[in-house]
């Protein structure tokens, strides 16, 4: 893998010298009583600020404050106008702007597109504080503020939207966000790299339209452009590779040299002939440097634009492409036509070491929202105050999440020290801190410190997931310096309890019993979440998670280890409706599965098509981007449920419970020949009889071609209204 210039080494920027803001400035009042006449860089923002490192923008924003720029915050401007983008004037270096901590679109709509009354990153939760496809808005208002101005996008909504991608709000394939927004460059996931060389080159007086080779960014270009004659331009449709993903190739692998005709020709022992020259075996290291001289200088091709949003197998091909070129270590730039022009991307940024992640979350946060806000609550920030990121980065690979997409799938991890300062610095500064750490975790709680047993192989790698179809030979599962960190966590002054609330990946945690028994005798707040998602092979498959049996024996060791601490604690296990693989049959063992296991779940989750995720491609073309999409191959159609009817009816599965479902379970259980699951009593799924009042909920959001006729209400008796004791853990999937 390349090696990187380490993040805190270059010269600091002249206006260090004005020193650390108690807070960015969000107004010229702020700037004048920190002495400064303008921003280097101004940061536009769909939240609300709050200045701790959960928040891109204060991590961002403090980062180039270390490398000594004055960096400005626009915080949820009104979009409809370019006044509010001035209110800092105009910055010196260049507009970054993201849409905020989440896509503007999963934030605003539910997965029935139905817009939230909330938004957790805003004060009081106030909804429509920021426009629909938030980057493309603001970016456009930046230039209407300062005609000529560099704008770069990044942050998650512009990291998902890098290529032309379904957008299922509008049942369409947009182009490129680079390209609606019009934007200079895009920064996609984690970076800070990028984002420190970028700002340092600019300030250097080197135009934007000429820094084409940072990693972890893309921008448009002429048709057909290349950086040097040195590079290779392949179609990827010549390319793709057989098979299944999660095959990939033997870094080890040596290849001997071709036998060279002798200068006089004539076979063995003939005149001429020369001694047989002996094979030289290549080493892994040589090997390794060969191939990956030949790829950082070779681009891939993937269909235009005009071709994906036209040919599902063409957008499938695409995809797959995008994602087995997401491995650092290997991946090669890719490039993708829109008219008459390309987005090029360069290959994705190179993972920051432990050091250099300490110091990005070791800066002077404030740890607080800005007080522009006064007492107003934001409810991200009430659930994160008391809590700590301890890595990034997610080598699960699951189809159906963003989070492998936008952090990549190797594992950044803090240093213990770092971690531990924090917690008491939570202790000692935090208002309200009451003695507990609400979460020592991140995308999963159990990945601290793991990563692949040789980098070479690492490098080489091209599979998705390091845990599907099962746990990757080469994977360490080592859980003992996260089990070191909990006791040591735990054991500092002041602290009573930390519980872990990100959610536990069972099947590595398996590889751990230690782990497991620390965690549930130490860190279990009586309920702990887990993400099973299905119970079915064929969802699960499509989903590329592990089968129900890991959770099965989870729970065994779960409960074993509860009963020796003395505790009464459940699990919480998390289900997707409607996922891309699902059928009604599938829906419905797992709802049988639910009620032998004794689970009424609260809240359940419906397949929500992110843009770019491997499900959403499964979603809109029906195609599987695990396997090979073009020239044949067994590649077969994938069942997706798009009907609201349907989409209802699978939801309904898992909150069986819930009387306001049961005439339509009724409905599709008499459809599919199970009608010996309705009935009163314990085998039965659902009862005959309807509580008067109940079941005509979910009519009221149906096409009115897909609502039944009234029908008579059944007769109740006092038997049918007694309420039905609830017999297992209820939980909530969060946000």
């Amino acid at each position: 893998m390349d090696t990187a210039k380490p993040l805190f080494s270059y010269r600091h920027f002249w206006a260090k010298r004005f020193g650390v803001a108690p807070f960015l400035p969000m107004s010229r009042k702020e700037m004048e009583v920190l002495g400064w006449d303008s921003c280097d860089v101004i940061l536009v923002t769909g939240d609300a600020y709050i200045d701790h490192p959960s928040f891109g923008m204060a991590l961002v924003g403090r980062l180039l404050e270390a490398q000594g720029f004055r960096v400005g915050i626009i915080s949820q401007p009104d979009w409809k106008s370019a006044d509010p983008f001035r209110v800092l004037g105009r910055p010196n270096l260049y507009f970054g702007v993201t849409a905020g901590n989440m896509d503007s679109m999963v934030n605003r709509y539910t997965s029935d597109r139905r817009i939230r009354s909330d938004d957790a990153y805003t004060a009081n939760a106030e909804p429509n504080k920021r426009p629909d496809r938030a980057v493309v808005a603001y970016a456009q208002r930046c230039r209407e503020a300062y005609a000529g101005v560099n704008v770069v996008i990044g942050g998650i909504e512009a990291s998902l939207r890098r290529i032309a991608h379904y957008d299922y709000w509008s049942d369409k394939v947009r182009r490129s966000v680079l390209a609606d927004s019009k934007a200079d460059m895009l920064m996609f996931g984690n970076a800070e790299r990028a984002l420190v060389a970028l700002t340092h080159r600019l300030a250097a007086g080197e135009a934007i339209s000429e820094i084409r080779d940072l990693r972890g960014t893309a921008f448009m270009a002429p048709f057909g452009w290349k950086p040097s004659e040195a590079w290779a331009e392949i179609d990827s449709t010549q390319l793709e590779i057989l098979g299944r993903v999660d095959s990939h190739p033997d870094p080890y692998a040596s290849v001997a040299p071709s036998p060279q005709p002798s200068p006089g020709g004539g076979g063995a022992g003939g005149e001429g002939a020369t001694l047989a020259q002996p094979i030289r075996f290549i080493s892994k290291e040589e090997r390794l440097a060969q191939r990956q001289a030949a790829r950082a200088h070779t681009v891939l091709r993937i269909p235009a634009y005009d071709l994906v949003e036209k040919n599902p197998v063409l957008y499938a091909h695409a995809s797959r492409m995008l994602h087995l070129e997401s491995n650092p270590g290997n991946a090669r730039a890719l490039v993708q036509a829109h008219g008459e022009r390309d987005v090029w991307l360069n290959p994705p940024p190179l993972p920051l070491a432990t050091e250099e992640l300490d110091r990005v979350y070791d800066m002077p946060y404030a740890r607080a929202p800005h007080p522009v806000y006064g007492g107003a609550k934001i409810p991200a920030w009430e659930m994160i105050r008391f809590s700590i990121n301890i890595m990034r980065g997610c080598f699960g690979g699951c189809t159906f999440c963003s989070i492998t997409e936008h952090e990549g799938r190797i594992i950044q991890s803090r240093s213990e020290a770092s971690i531990l300062s924090e917690i008491e610095a939570i202790r000692d500064k935090t208002p309200g801190f009451t003695g507990v750490i609400s979460d020592l975790g991140g995308p999963t709680a159990n990945m601290y410190r793991l990563a692949c047993k040789d980098p070479v192989i690492e490098s080489a790698c091209r599979r998705l997931s390091c845990v599907f179809p099962d746990i990757c030979e080469n994977m360490g599962t080592d859980h003992g310096p996260l089990v070191q960190l909990y006791r040591k966590a735990r054991a500092l002054p002041g602290i009573k309890k930390i519980l872990i609330s990100s959610g536990v990946r069972y099947d590595l945690a398996l590889r751990s019993p230690e782990y497991v028994k620390e965690l549930v005798t130490h860190h279990v707040g009586g309920y702990l979440k887990i993400a099973p998602e299905h119970t079915e092979e064929g969802p699960l498959n499509h989903m590329m998670k592990p089968g129900i049996a890991a959770y099965d024996r989870f729970k065994l060791m779960f409960e074993r280890f509860s009963k020796e601490a003395g505790k009464e604690q459940y699990l919480i296990p998390y289900f997707i409706a409607a996922h891309p693989g699902t059928s009604d049959e599938d829906m419905l063992n797992l709802a049988l599965w639910l009620k032998h296991n004794n689970f009424r779940l609260d809240q359940v989750q419906t397949f929500l098509p992110t843009p770019m995720a491997l499900a959403t491609t499964m979603y809109h073309t029906e195609r599987n981007p695990l396997k090979k999409v073009l020239g044949g191959g067994d590649n077969k159609t994938v069942s997706v449920v798009r009907a609201g009817r349907t989409r209802k009816l699978h939801k309904a599965f898992l909150r069986y419970h819930d009387a306001e479902n049961w005439p339509l379970l009724r409905d599709a259980l008499q459809a599919m020949g199970r009608a010996d699951l309705i009935g009163n009593g314990k085998k039965h799924l659902i009862p005959a009889f309807q509580p008067a009042g109940t079941g005509r909920r979910f009519e009221s959001a149906l096409p009115a071609g897909e609502r039944r006729p009234p029908r008579p209400a059944a007769r109740t008796t006092p038997e049918s209204r007694r309420p039905v004791k609830p017999s297992g853990p209820r939980g909530k999937r969060p946000r």
